[in-house]
């Protein structure tokens, strides 16, 4: 999909711009022309001499040559390019494209520029949090660029978090996805914040035993992914599962219902929509053994609390401007129960699985829903892959958005 493709590859004063080499020779490889262009402070993280090497172009990183005088043509850039990649993109470089300042070569080929670009952030995971830097990239988000939202991992300062800037191949099929299209991609999602959660809740018994339930995420991966996919920028939290992180999307790990709470009200009040699809267990040991629980010959009493509800707690803090989407597993007075949760747990909209349905529910592939609205209106689906439901459950939030 990159094939003839005119880059400009855009690199930043951060640690990791190390990988740009790698970035470079992928782009390369999939039969991209790349013009490399360097702030000042990334030449000294990486030589511009090496990425010449891999790009067989000379790396621009001034305005002019002050030697020679050598104009570089910012616009006649910004024109040349068929796409312009930003990575890594440091905070300070993030703060200057989302208000306009030009004091360095890659910023002016930014504001001259009529093609798609991406910025692909790389940073600590407290500057990377920061209200300032959030602000900045929904400013750019808005402004019609593409987020390839950084990874969770370990961080240059030796704290584990999100900020490590994405891997090569990664972003390379990142890239390759939005040339799928003819023309520009429609993201009618672009510029919204979403919040997912996906998979089962592990409450704990002692060190080795758990209390669990047969959730896959399949459904909550799915739906992550076709939110991204038009355009918003989406934090799926996920409980233990075996699936991989959807591309473009930012996922915080959780193990109990306590630890998925607290990564959702970390999010919650910032997002646009929210899908709450995640199996958290109703309930929790009241005390969990700090040894593995020896077996014997009597029977073993457990303890149980409630645990807090997640979703009703979101709807008591959600904001007229928000989307709160809930979903009900139910087994028997599916309609009632269902209708009676979006009620009183304030939603937008709930998703109604029944365990009668065969190829519905957990761990399958497919699933068949009834989605019913504020006013009760329903529609009901045919059996479907998850893939398709999470089609048809975004296109609901679409509409609904552009109705109101």
């Amino acid at each position: 999909m990159l094939k003839g493709k005119r880059v400009i590859l855009g690199i930043c004063g951060s640690i990791a711009a190390y990988k740009a080499a790698k970035l470079t020779r992928l782009l390369v490889k999939a039969g991209a022309e790349v013009q490399v262009v360097m702030t000042p402070d990334a030449t000294a993280f990486i030589t511009p001499l090496t990425l010449a090497t891999l790009s067989d172009r000379p790396v621009l990183t001034e305005y002019f040559d002050k030697q020679t005088g050598e104009w570089s043509k910012h616009v006649h850039l910004a024109l040349w390019a068929d796409l312009l990649l930003i990575a890594p993109a440091s905070a300070n470089t993030l703060a200057k494209l989302a208000h306009g300042l030009c004091d360095n070569l890659l910023c002016a080929i930014y504001l001259s520029a009529k093609c798609p670009t991406f910025v692909a952030p790389a940073m600590d995971l407290d500057m990377w949090a920061h209200p300032s830097t959030q602000h900045n990239i929904k400013t750019l988000v808005g402004y019609g660029n593409t987020l390839i939202p950084p990874a969770q991992g370990e961080l240059a300062s030796g704290l584990v978090g999100v900020g490590r800037l994405a891997e090569p191949e990664d972003m390379v099929r990142f890239i390759e996805q939005s040339f799928h299209h003819e023309g520009p991609p429609v993201l009618p999602l672009a510029g919204k914040r979403a919040l997912v959660t996906a998979g089962p809740t592990y409450e704990a018994i002692d060190p080795v035993r758990f209390i669990g339930n047969h959730s896959s995420g399949k459904m909550g991966y799915a739906i992550a992914e076709t939110l991204q996919q038009l355009g918003a920028q989406v934090t799926l939290v996920s409980g233990p599962t075996h699936l991989d992180t959807p591309l473009g999307v930012q996922q915080i790990d959780v193990i109990s219902a306590n630890d998925m709470l607290q990564a959702c009200l970390e999010v919650f009040t910032d997002t646009d929509i929210t899908v709450m699809s995640a199996a958290v267990a109703d309930y929790t040991p009241i005390v969990v053994a700090n040894k593995k629980i020896k077996k014997n010959d009597t029977d073993l009493t457990l303890a149980l609390t409630k645990t807090t509800d997640i979703l009703a707690t979101l709807g008591a803090k959600k904001q007229p401007h928000q989307q709160l989407i809930g979903f009900a597993l139910e087994t028997d007075n599916e309609l009632a129960h269902a209708k009676a949760k979006l009620k009183k747990k304030n939603l937008d909209f709930i998703v109604l699985n029944s365990m009668q349905d065969k190829g519905a529910g957990f761990a399958s592939n497919t699933n068949k829903v009834t989605i019913i609205d504020r006013e009760e209106n329903q529609i009901s689906f045919p059996l479907k892959s998850k893939k398709e439901v999470a089609a048809d459950i975004c296109q609901l939030i679409v509409d609904s958005l552009s109705e109101g």
